[in-house]
């Protein structure tokens, strides 16, 4: 059973953080939570591909892009990896690629949107560190929530 994030916010209001990043809707559910899992990397996937290859056990892997549009953090193989490997959702602080096949994908994946060009793989980032968005914290092991009206974080 999901929960509606405006419902949790009318419940909990100053225990949570509402993201007020306008995220697109790619993945094929569009409601999804679990305990955050980060990565922080700029135009190179390779720890996104590596992280989501290993059990999720329903995490939500925040990946933090610095918001670059030019670029893609996430395409349908990585997605299809998260599917397999039992991930919550991917949320995305910069463009996937491949939005069609993830749409069609039982995963949550919200991110600025969408561009063909893919990122290096060098492995340049950071795994599992406190990242922020748009003033919102997300740490390791908090709970994420994300429906159709937005994201939410524990403080």
């Amino acid at each position: 059973m999901t929960i509606a994030t405006a419902d949790l916010y009318d419940e909990r209001g100053d225990e949570l953080d509402s993201l007020s990043l306008q995220l697109q809707d790619i993945g094929g559910n569009t409601a999804f939570d679990g305990p955050v899992r980060t990565v922080r990397c700029h135009r190179d996937n390779a720890l996104v591909k590596a992280i989501l290859a290993t059990p999720g056990d329903g995490a939500v892997l925040v990946v933090d892009g610095g918001g670059s549009l030019e670029s893609a953090l996430v395409g349908d193989l990585i997605a299809a990896s998260a599917v397999r490997n039992g991930w919550a959702g991917i949320i995305v602080h910069g463009v996937i690629r491949d939005r069609v096949a993830i749409g069609a994908l039982p995963l949550g994946v919200k991110a600025l949107g969408w561009n063909p060009r893919k990122s290096a793989k060098d492995g340049i980032g950071e795994v599992d560190v406190a990242v922020e968005i748009a003033g919102v914290h997300f740490r390791p092991g908090v709970h994420v929530w994300a429906d159709a009206d937005g994201v939410l974080v524990e403080r």
